[in-house]
């Protein structure tokens, strides 16, 4: 299958959720949240990553995650992910429970895919402090792909999903890729030797990727917004193709917010007061751009 034919698969059953002047959404792709051990990418951004998630919450934001959200290339169990960062996953269950909560798997996680992986695995944990088990995510659905459509232009969707799609690799061959991260990419990491065919890590890869998704954007006059290749795009001149970035930049975590219309580009990092106080800080990078604004 080509780029044009993954993509247009990943919306063909696409979920559809409304977009009009009231709603929040915040985008966040590639947590890639991990065991708590040396090769979980989200550690050194984890209370980033829950204070701008408290934020949003507080705020009356829905969240939408765009895959890659818990690194199970390397990891085989999601239990040991929720145990380590189970301040996240209860964010996530009071999200769930006010139905502000949609999730799209993508390459790192596609295992999500399957029809019982929710119910086997995110339905309830253990909590400690009851000793009992407790709900979490019940009968939460990931999806590939999923439509935001504005209620005063309803033929415009905006489009969301992973973006792997853009890669023969990371999509149709993802069980051979998998298998090389595991057994071959993950333990040469120690070393310092970065995995060659990954959009987040190989320039070239990155790329062509953003290449493949913007041609498929544009060709289609539709507004694309994915994750994947860990490189934020929010152009302030008119744009079909935009990035959110991820959560395991080098101090920093980046999302994309969705709010009157417009998309504005954010970073999530720590900063200082006059009298040294660090604190975690929202800073705007770009935007906020009206989402048909000369399209």
């Amino acid at each position: 299958m080509s780029t044009k034919s993954r993509l247009n698969h990943a919306f063909r059953h696409a979920l559809t959720l409304p977009l009009c002047a009231n709603s929040k959404y915040v985008l966040i792709s590639d947590c890639h949240r991990g065991a708590g051990n040396s090769s979980d990418n989200l550690l050194k951004n984890q209370h980033l990553y829950f204070a701008a998630l408290k934020h949003y919450y507080q705020k009356g934001f829905s969240y939408i995650e765009l895959g890659d959200g818990d690194e199970l290339w390397e990891n085989r169990c999601i239990k040991d992910i929720i145990e380590i960062h189970s301040n996240i996953f209860w964010l996530f269950s009071l999200f769930h429970r006010e139905k502000r909560l949609y999730m799209i798997y993508g390459n790192h996680d596609i295992v999500k895919q399957k029809r019982n992986y929710s119910r086997k695995n995110l339905s309830s944990y253990f909590c400690t402090d009851r000793q009992c088990e407790m709900p979490l995510l019940p009968d939460i659905t990931f999806y590939e792909g999923i439509l935001l459509c504005p209620v005063k232009n309803p033929n415009e969707p905006i489009y969301l999903t992973h973006g792997h799609q853009a890669s023969t690799l990371n999509s149709t061959l993802w069980p051979l890729s998998r298998f090389l991260v595991r057994y071959l990419w993950h333990p040469l990491e120690n070393f310092g030797i970065q995995d060659p065919t990954s959009a987040a890590k190989n320039y070239s890869v990155k790329t062509n990727c953003e290449k493949r998704l913007s041609q498929w954007a544009e060709e289609n006059h539709r507004i694309l917004i994915t994750g994947h290749t860990h490189r934020p795009v929010l152009p302030e001149e008119p744009s079909y193709y935009y990035n959110t970035g991820s959560c395991v930049h080098p101090r920093c975590i980046t999302c994309i917010e969705i709010e009157n219309y417009s998309l504005t580009l954010v970073k999530w990092t720590m900063s200082t007061k006059a009298d040294n106080t660090l604190y975690v800080a929202r800073e705007v990078l770009s935007g906020p751009v009206s989402i048909y604004n000369g399209i």
